[in-house]
């Protein structure tokens, strides 16, 4: 995995006021990219896009999805070569209060990206970030492929559905040529330093160490394919240059998600955290009228170790690591753009966990 192709490379980013966009600003920027982000306002007091000083490696538009002038407009104006799009709605409880946002954003907002891409030729790349929810959940043992029925059940998981649906019409009407080449990514539940949204379970860990309270856990049982940050966004940009070397071998959609030991509860993972920060401790709320979230979820990511020789490089233990050291860095006051500089070098470091 070479990310230093990417330097001088044109990148058009949407959601780059975000959690995991301001990540992708980061590594870009450590790469050399030229960088266009579009996104709205952070939508969280403290957020990561302030905190690490993001705006200054970058143009920023802020401006929302549904606006397709405004795509177009900033598309055409920066005619980027590399179009990864992050912008959206991403919580399953917001998407049961404001249903209709959600499908706007996640829905409408890819339609207009790609229309947009779709009258802009100097475009080569295009990677859509959907989520490991865009299945029809069967509460399998085993990992769903990328070949599996698409029927997320709650409105974010079913707008991601939609929008997966969205981008191979657009492959097979517009892009089937492979000018651009075009994929989907179906990442599992990302961990990191950085994270304040609400109704997530480790910034809601970290909420509550900084209150002095215990941890509250609303579904302890619940088995999802948790990952460091770091792990799906480097294997977006390695998508990213792959299908400008060779569009027709490269292009569909990919799982993007952790081993199989470390799809774990939520049980598991708090713990985890409440062992690496120390002195701390949780309990569960569960509460059986809450809106429904499928109980276990597995990703099997063979097609992309075998097409892209793209492997997780940090177990679950390592990452809860590195976002406690982060969060308690964050705390005590130290420079976080320097030290999220230090958490990729060493991430790129790591060697790929083969076979673990």
């Amino acid at each position: 995995m070479d990310l230093t192709q990417l330097k001088g490379k044109k990148v058009f980013l949407t959601g780059h006021t975000g959690f995991k966009g301001s990540w992708m600003c980061k590594l870009l920027a450590m790469y050399g990219a030229e960088v266009m982000g579009f996104s709205l306002e952070p939508l969280t007091v403290p957020n990561l896009y302030s905190i690490a000083g993001i705006s200054s490696s970058l143009t920023s538009v802020i401006a929302d999805v549904r606006d397709y002038s405004a795509l177009q407009d900033a598309i055409d104006g920066f005619r980027p070569e590399i179009v990864i799009h992050m912008a959206a709605q991403p919580l399953v409880c917001e998407s049961y209060v404001n249903p209709i946002y959600t499908f706007e954003t996640n829905v409408m907002g890819t339609v207009n990206l790609l229309e947009a891409v779709r009258h802009c030729d100097s475009i080569m790349s295009v990677i859509n970030v959907t989520t490991d929810k865009v299945y029809r959940n069967c509460e399998w043992p085993w990992g769903y492929r990328e070949n599996d029925a698409l029927d997320g059940f709650d409105p974010y998981s079913n707008s991601k559905s939609c929008s997966e649906l969205v981008t191979s019409s657009y492959h097979n009407a517009f892009f089937s040529n492979g000018f651009p080449a075009i994929s989907t990514v179906r990442a599992g539940n990302v961990i990191g330093g950085g994270d304040f949204a609400k109704d997530r379970i480790i910034p809601d860990c970290i909420r509550a160490v900084q209150s002095n309270e215990e941890i509250i856990v609303r579904n302890p049982h619940s088995t999802r394919p948790y990952q460091h940050v770091l792990e799906p966004l480097t294997a977006y940009l390695h998508l990213a240059l792959l299908q400008m070397e060779d569009a027709n071998r490269y292009h569909g959609n990919y799982n993007i998600g952790p081993d199989d030991q470390d799809c774990i509860s939520t049980k598991i993972l708090v713990e985890l955290f409440c062992k690496e920060w120390g002195g701390v401790k949780w309990h569960s709320t569960a509460d059986p009228n809450a809106p429904h979230e499928a109980n276990f979820l597995r990703l099997d990511c063979s097609k992309a170790k075998v097409m892209l020789q793209w492997y997780p490089r940090w177990s679950i233990e390592q990452a809860v690591s590195k976002t406690v050291t982060w969060s308690k860095a964050y705390y005590g006051g130290e420079n976080m753009d320097q030290f999220m500089k230090e958490q990729i070098n060493e991430y790129m470091q790591a060697a790929p966990q083969l076979g673990r």
